[in-house]
């Protein structure tokens, strides 16, 4: 029996992954995901999973519909829910953020990878609306096939797979889909750019056209990062959690490259910070971005992440990338201010070397980890005083095509 060709792209994407978690929405493109994957991987090795925002009163019966599916196929199906709501004026970026969030802890220990159902319609969407800000190589790259986000690898692997051909798939087994409102919403950039693109097939600008752009602009992606981690790994420095920059590479475009992708790894953002913003903070040589401190130091700087951005940080691993082993009960918690205060304090009792043997500044280390127990500080391992706790931070990662 021959393949059909969504299923051949999903094979190849999950080959050698043990178990796949797919995000399942209700609409057509991630219900064919789901009924293409569970018959060519086999429902064991499938695990579905549906965000309810709220946003919608539909929202709950399209989510128990996902599940009733999941029943028939023997597939496995959790439903998180966006408890937060709705912050800001951005409200469709806001709820995709809050979706990769929740899915992203979700799929941690339970999956080796997680399936999103964009399709070449969707990419060439993107391009479109990426264009018309006036993106660079990045920008038109479009959406990538593979990403590492918050330690958890993503896919897409139907972006050479239209809409069309989806759903087709879905009437020959019969089975239904929820067509969601805001898809006709003319308030949402998706949906103008998705009609522009239509109004745009007269001149020959066509979604196959837009996505075969975006894969040469992977290509050309490719190359400068490579470029990009060349300048990393002769200039980059990683150090106790921060990162030391001896000097930023040239030309500017592998600079501003390196940059975003240091903020990135030190943030833990999904996404690259605005061009302008970088630009302004690499042109005065310091300041704040993304959650991050910028600061000189002799011929150089040092990126660390800014103490307000992680005061009330909580869980683990923490701010997305700690981990501590200890000898008790203990959390990691910003040192913050009170936490210096509190060792400085110990210092003068000399009960310990002071913070400022470390040679990190009183901004840098109160952005950084410690241990805490009952309200009370019990250990700075990075401030020297360790107590017998060890913080362990995930590296950074290397400049690679898994953005998007």
């Amino acid at each position: 029996m021959t393949v059909p060709a969504p299923s051949a792209c999903l094979l190849a994407a999950c080959a050698g992954l043990d178990r796949v978690g797919i995000a399942v929405s209700g609409g057509g493109d991630s219900v064919a995901a789901l009924v293409l994957a569970t018959e060519a991987l086999g429902a064991a090795r499938v695990r579905a999973v549906t965000v309810d925002h709220g946003l919608r009163p539909e929202a709950g019966a399209e989510a128990a519909a996902v599940a009733r599916l999941c029943a028939t196929l023997g597939v496995a199906h959790d439903l998180l829910c966006w408890d937060e709501g709705p912050r800001g004026g951005n409200l469709m970026g806001a709820a995709r953020d809050a979706r990769l969030r929740l899915i992203g802890t979700w799929a941690r220990d339970r999956v080796d990878a997680v399936v999103l159902a964009h399709t070449l319609d969707d990419q060439a969407e993107t391009v479109l609306m990426r264009l018309a800000r006036g993106s660079g190589v990045d920008g038109l790259a479009g959406m990538a096939e593979r990403r590492v986000a918050g330690g958890i690898l993503w896919l897409r692997p139907l972006l050479g797979v239209t809409r069309a051909e989806l759903r087709a798939e879905l009437r020959r087994r019969g089975i239904g889909w929820v067509e969601d409102p805001t898809n006709a919403d003319p308030r949402y950039q998706r949906v103008r750019a998705r009609r522009a693109l239509a109004a745009l097939a007269d001149l020959g600008v066509q979604a196959s056209g837009l996505a075969a752009t975006a894969q040469r602009m992977r290509r050309a992606r490719r190359a400068l990062d490579a470029q990009a981690q060349a300048a990393m790994d002769t200039l980059v420095r990683e150090d106790r959690g921060t990162v030391s920059i001896l000097a930023w590479p040239e030309p500017p475009e592998i600079r501003d490259r390196l940059a975003a992708h240091l903020l990135m790894q030190v943030s833990g953002a999904w996404h690259r910070p605005r061009l302008e913003d970088l630009h302004r903070l690499l042109d005065r040589g310091q300041g704040t971005l993304m959650g991050c401190a910028l600061t000189p130091e002799g011929t150089g700087w040092r990126l660390s992440r800014e103490a307000r951005a992680v005061a009330g940080a909580t869980g683990l691993p923490w701010d997305g990338r700690w981990w501590a082993e200890g000898p008790g009960p203990g959390e990691i918690r910003a040192l913050g201010d009170a936490g210096l205060t509190r060792l400085s304090q110990q210092a003068k009792a000399g009960l310990h070397a002071h913070w400022r043997e470390t040679g990190l500044t009183r901004s840098v280390l109160a952005g950084l980890p410690a241990i805490w127990h009952n309200g009370d500080l019990i250990a700075a391992p990075l401030a020297a005083w360790p107590q017998g706790w060890r913080l362990r931070a995930r590296p950074l990662a290397a400049i690679a095509d898994e953005r998007a």
